[in-house]
């Protein structure tokens, strides 16, 4: 989810579901440690929020642990998963699924060196190293160190020859090695990742799992979240207004342009007609110049989904 779970996604999604826990981009460890770690870790009112990491240096991980526990975050995950061609040149991600010893000790040293839970997500395995006993034996060396909350995409990782993007579709989804890992290591939480993609999918392997991870759904529909809050916590379902008029609420208080918040509204009205519409003025007028936050409403009025004139701002 790297370049769309912004600390400003993140505050959209909290204000449609109070409840749900949030990850960040991944940030690599070095990046964190030598570049603009305001940038990396300035977030709003997103928590329960944690903070991803990617890299391999066990005492990098921990400075980086220590600090995401200092900057208010509630839990640090390692990224053990991600297969993309950057973390494939710094050998981080999905390369370390074939060091469970190496990912063990990185977990040992963060948990050494901060008071918030440390978690990792993983796939089930990588290239030819992906029959249900590597995936074990990856488990079991890793909970040794004391991980014991796992987020596991349930597809292996083909390191070479496919795309990000494939890597998400092509791999067969293995649903039965996490129903499996998670009997065989009955003190340790799987939540379970890939191709959960509605509301209702969710929530049906919530009767199996002890929870869910979800990236590009919400994204494309964050009002699936509100139906889940509904399911799960018997929440009242907010309207979309409500939740765009406390998103420019937080939007005027903040420094970025308009484009980079107005961007992440673009599939807020998802399935609703005139959704297409909404999006293509949104998206067409969000980066002209002097633009402001307001154009939401003009496109809400182009679209015949809201009323002209907007209600009245929440206080």
């Amino acid at each position: 989810m790297m370049g769309y779970t912004d600390k400003h996604a993140r505050v959209l999604f909290r204000l449609v579901s109070p409840n749900c826990l949030l990850f960040t981009e991944m940030v690599v460890s070095r990046a964190l440690l030598l570049g603009d770690r305001n940038r990396f870790l300035d977030h709003g009112p997103d928590a329960p929020c944690a903070l991803q990491l990617g890299g391999s240096n066990p005492t990098e991980l921990a400075e980086c642990a220590s600090i995401a526990a200092r900057a208010g975050y509630q839990e640090v995950n390692l990224n053990v998963g991600c297969p993309s061609d950057r973390v494939q040149q710094g050998a981080i991600g999905a390369c370390l699924m074939a060091q469970p010893e190496l990912v063990g000790d990185c977990i040992a040293a963060m948990q050494a060196a901060c008071d918030i839970p440390v978690t990792v997500k993983c796939r089930i395995g990588i290239d030819d190293q992906d029959s249900y006993e590597a995936f074990t034996n990856f488990i079991d060396i890793v909970s040794r160190k004391g991980n014991k909350v796992f987020y596991v995409h349930a597809r292996k990782a083909i390191l070479k020859g496919l795309s990000p993007r494939e890597n998400r579709e092509i791999p067969p989804l293995k649903y039965d090695y996490v129903e499996r890992i998670q009997k065989d290591f009955p003190d340790l939480s799987f939540y379970l990742n890939g191709g959960i993609d509605s509301a209702e999918t969710a929530l049906r392997h919530l009767q199996k799992f002890p929870g869910v991870m979800m990236g590009r759904a919400p994204y494309k529909d964050p009002f699936l979240l509100a139906t889940l809050e509904s399911e799960l916590y018997g929440r009242a379902i907010p309207t979309r207004m409500e939740i765009i008029q406390h998103y420019l609420d937080y939007g005027r208080n903040q420094k970025d342009a308009p484009r980079h918040l107005l961007k992440h509204l673009l599939s807020l009205y998802a399935g609703v007609n005139g959704a297409r519409r909404f999006r293509r003025v949104l998206s067409t007028s969000m980066t002209q110049k002097d633009v402001s936050l307001d154009l939401v409403y003009d496109a809400l009025t182009q679209a015949g989904i809201e009323p002209k004139q907007p209600i009245a701002a929440f206080t």
